[in-house]
This record gives C-alpha cells, sequence and structure tokens, in this order.
C-alpha cells in the first residue's frame, strides 16, 4: 500500500472510531508494523492533523475535523464516479476492488450519488475458481517486462502453447485483449483472455523492450489480422 494511501486509510479508521485505537490495532488493519504506524502518526501530527494520544494509549481523531475535498470541480467528480462504475464491465476483479475502494473515498468527501448507473454487462470476471486466469497477474507481468508461457485456444478451439512478451491490455466490451510478441509467430498478437486456459510468469525479462513493443503495436493497432 503507497505510504499516501496508508494516511488517508489511518484518518478514515480514527474518523470511525468511538475510542482510542491502539497502534497495534492500526498496524493489524493496515498489514504494516507498529513501527511504521508511530512514523505515520507523527507525520500526520506534523501536518497538523488534530491526532490525540500516544503510544501505549492509543490515538483519536479530534471530533469535527474533515479531509479538504478532492481538487475537481463537479463535472470532474461525476466523470470519475461514471469511470470507476464501468470498471465493473472490465471482468478485472481486482480493479473493481480497487474501484470500490476510491468510490469509497470519493462517497466519504462529497456523498453518494446513487442516480449514477452503470449496466454491468461486459467482460466475465476473472474468478480463478472457474479457471479463469488473473487479469492481475498480466498487468503485473506488463510492468515487470516478464515473458509469459500460455496455453490458448483459438475460436476454432486449437489449442497452442506460447512464450509471450506482454505489452498492453486492450479492455473491450465484452472481452479482453492481451496484447504481446508471440515467440512462437515472431510477431505481434492479440489473445483474448477468455481463450488463456493457463498462464505462467517466467523468470526471464524482456527489459527495455516493452516501449519499444508498445510503440510497434500502437502504430497498427487498428490492423485486426492478429487478433485470434
Amino acid at each position: 500500500m503507497p505510504r499516501s494511501t496508508r494516511l488517508f486509510e489511518i484518518i478514515q479508521i480514527l474518523r470511525a472510531a468511538s475510542r482510542p485505537v491502539t497502534a497495534d490495532d492500526l498496524a493489524q488493519k493496515l498489514n504494516v508494523s507498529v513501527r511504521t504506524v508511530y512514523r505515520d502518526i507523527a507525520s500526520l501530527q506534523e501536518m497538523q492533523t488534530p491526532i490525540d494520544g500516544e503510544a501505549g494509549l492509543g490515538y483519536m481523531l479530534r471530533k469535527g475535523y474533515d479531509l479538504p475535498p478532492l481538487n475537481f470541480d463537479q463535472e470532474e467528480i461525476e466523470a470519475l464516479r461514471v469511470g470507476l462504475l464501468l470498471l465493473s464491465r472490465t471482468g478485472d476483479s481486482m480493479l473493481q476492488k480497487a474501484a470500490e475502494r476510491i468510490f469509497a473515498k470519493v462517497d466519504v468527501l462529497h456523498g453518494p450519488a446513487d442516480w449514477l448507473q452503470v449496466t454491468p454487462w461486459g467482460a466475465r470476471n476473472d474468478d480463478p475458481e472457474r479457471g479463469c486466469i488473473s487479469i492481475s497477474l498480466l498487468r503485473e507481468t506488463i510492468r515487470t517486462e516478464h515473458k509469459l508461457d500460455i496455453t490458448y485456444r483459438d475460436e476454432k478451439e486449437v489449442e497452442t502453447q506460447r512464450t509471450v512478451r506482454p505489452i498492453a491490455l486492450s479492455y473491450r466490451s465484452t472481452c479482453i485483449w492481451l496484447a504481446g510478441w508471440c515467440e512462437l509467430r515472431n510477431g505481434l498478437r492479440h489473445f483474448r483472455t477468455d481463450r488463456i486456459y493457463a498462464c505462467t510468469k517466467l523468470d526471464e525479462k524482456f527489459t527495455g523492450q516493452g516501449d519499444m513493443l508498445r510503440e510497434l503495436w500502437l502504430s497498427s493497432y487498428d490492423n485486426e489480422e492478429s487478433v485470434y
């Protein structure tokens, strides 16, 4: 968890508490060490956040304190809400959970807006218990430039084993495409994630090639002949 997010979470926990919260309790909720909590509390107090208490006794946020509003106008806030709601259609379960956390923070600062709705129909959720691969794993390998070993079945149910250098994800209305350099075909290819039946992150990396491959991919993005 980024430090800025952790500081925000500490304030939220203390705001919701009816009695002092110990550093041990905060550490367990945030999955960090007690020493980290002490440092975070000290940082918040230095930033004039009205937190009372001390080590061993617990901490409380003075009544009436509120976070400053996000620096967005009303149209921007509503655009953010709709964008977060649209994540429910991607099938990317970890992004959906992240969206729920952000939504909760926006609601705390600006109140709910139940009148904004988005239909949930879209790509299937990547539920590993139903045999779906993790989209979060694909995003991770794109960031870290790790190669993937995948088992892929095309639209004719022909199964192949591929080594892929993943470079991008394209979220479509009913599915997600993984773009990457396929070493079997020696070229750029798109793979529908709902046709990837097994996926393993390899130790081998393609460090430094991601930007170049993405530039090549973007220059030929409208060519769908390479979509399986």
